[in-house]
């Protein structure tokens, strides 16, 4: 059975987010960066417990992004994955990444293709959906646990008021969250290893992206805080009244 895994460079949580250009590129100066958490602690840990319960599992990463993008699939590698492919490009649209990724799955005939529920940046959580499309292959999102028996996967994803548990036959299109799988850290040995696993460069198939970003926006800055004496509570009441904001 081959598994791939889709990964994605993402900042750290941490880092301070400004823009430049006229607010039409992302300023990544002096930016950390790691692998999207959700395709690092769910989707590839979700497929290393599968493939420590049969060894006879192959693992593929892939990531579609500039060479900057290698010392973050060298940790996935770290963690658990075989093999990686690098599609060279720069682009940000989420049909062109995923019509990248569906190239490499036709051409490799994967089982099972996982993904996170989304990034942490953009938030789309469009990209495995196109995928499943464009390989006609099921689709199945936001997977909280997922049981492989054979060619059939059992999945359970949160819905309204309770859980939804679905089977399918292989192959199938995954995206994962919180559930499926608990965050591990590479040991010396794996992040040894990392350094020769095979990771194969490709460049780019000839597609248009549909979308481009114009600019982007930061959020209102926060207001400060107003402290009211608690003798005062006409003052409080007059605040909630006319002041106060749900958000």
């Amino acid at each position: 059975m081959k598994i791939l895994v889709c990964v994605s460079k993402t900042p750290d949580t941490t880092a301070k987010i400004a823009f430049i250009n006229g607010n039409t590129k992302f300023d990544e100066t002096g930016v950390q960066w790691i692998i999207n958490p959700y395709d690092e602690w769910y989707a590839l840990v979700r497929a290393i417990e599968l493939k420590e319960k049969d060894p006879s599992i192959i693992i593929h990463l892939i990531t579609v992004g500039l060479a900057d993008c290698d010392p973050i699939i060298r940790k996935a590698l770290a963690l658990g994955g075989d093999e990686a492919i690098r599609v060279n490009a720069d682009n940000s649209d989420s049909y062109y990444i995923a019509a990248q990724i569906a190239g490499v799955v036709k051409k490799n005939n994967y089982d099972l293709i996982l993904t996170g529920k989304e990034t942490i940046d953009y938030n789309g959580s469009s990209i495995a959906g196109m995928v499943s499309e464009m390989v006609d292959a099921p689709y199945v999102s936001l997977a909280t646990l997922f049981e492989l028996n054979g060619t059939t996967a059992t999945i359970t994803r949160e819905i309204e008021g309770g859980e939804e548990i679905a089977e399918v036959s292989l192959p199938v299109v995954v995206s994962c969250q919180k559930g499926v799988a608990e965050q591990r850290i590479p040991n010396m040995r794996g992040i040894m290893a990392a350094r020769t696993k095979p990771l194969q460069v490709v460049e780019p198939a000839p597609i248009d992206a549909l979308t481009s970003i114009v600019n982007y926006e930061l959020p209102p800055a926060k207001a400060g805080v107003k402290l009211v004496s608690p003798d005062n509570v006409a003052e409080l009441v007059r605040l909630l009244h006319e002041e106060a904001r749900v958000i």
